[in-house]
């Protein structure tokens, strides 16, 4: 089992850059894939980035590509996603999640999930 706690959000303008990170618990941090998805109010939860657990696979949602990056460090026990020019339609609250063994881009395959960070791009 792995918790993890998300943190790094706030409000920015349009165009800057924010770092979210997400941190887990426990020793075996390095076996799962992680996740990264957003939820803006009204709207379901999508999907943003993912990495594989050893970090030699990466997927990003269309809407990202170019401007948002995973990655990971297993000795730190945490995943980043580093978003650049950023956009007021990227305002969400981002969650982190993680699973053993499914790699998707569909939220409920995913088994652990963080409380999530705000994040607020203003026009």
């Amino acid at each position: 089992q792995v918790q993890l706690v998300e943190s790094g959000g706030g409000l920015v303008q349009a165009g800057d850059s924010l770092r979210v990170s997400c941190a887990a618990s426990g020793r075996t941090f390095s076996l799962y894939h992680m996740g990264w998805f957003r939820q803006a109010p009204g709207n379901e939860r999508e999907f943003v980035a993912a990495i594989s657990w050893g970090g030699s696979r990466t997927d990003y949602a269309d809407s990202v590509k170019g401007r948002f990056t995973i990655s990971r460090d297993n000795a730190k026990n945490t995943v980043y996603l580093e978003m650049n020019s950023l956009k007021p339609e990227d305002t969400a609250v981002y969650y982190c999640a993680a699973d053993r063994t499914r790699f998707s881009v569909t939220a409920g395959s995913w088994n652990y999930w963080g409380q999530g960070t705000q994040v607020t791009v203003s026009s």
